[in-house]
């Protein structure tokens, strides 16, 4: 009678070979779950860009002030901060800094998302890649 299953040298072998296409796989899954999570501070950045334009056009001048425009100084999701730096009447910089103690602080080089505007144009930060381009 012949006997069906596997032994355990054929389970231990599997099992390691999992383990290290785990193993490799790991941190570049938690690359894309950050940069996914980075969309957040993007789509704030952008909400809060239009916010500031849309104040020029009603005042001539950009606001000072996040709760001028109705925004929160946390993103939706609680990942990032939001601070707004007046400079001067025509120009301004807004930040997305990822909280001190999320996952997104691990974000290399995207941890703070930034936005400058002077004069109507725009000048992303600190590159191109953490704005998912």
């Amino acid at each position: 009678m012949q006997q069906r299953g596997f032994t355990l040298v054929e389970v231990l072998v599997a099992s390691a070979i999992g383990t290290v296409l785990a193993f490799i796989a790991w941190p570049s899954y938690q690359g894309q779950l950050r940069r996914a999570a980075r969309s957040e501070a993007i789509e704030t950045l952008q909400r809060a860009q239009l916010a500031q334009e849309r104040h020029r056009a009603a005042f001539g001048v950009y606001s000072a002030e996040l709760r001028a425009l109705g925004l929160a100084t946390v993103t939706p999701g609680g990942r990032y901060t939001l601070a707004l730096e007046p400079r001067g009447t025509q120009a301004y910089r807004l930040h997305a800094r990822a909280v001190a103690d999320g996952g997104q602080q691990a974000d290399s080089g995207c941890a703070t998302i930034s936005v400058e505007v002077r004069q109507g144009f725009a000048t992303l930060g600190p590159e191109g890649r953490c704005w998912n381009r």
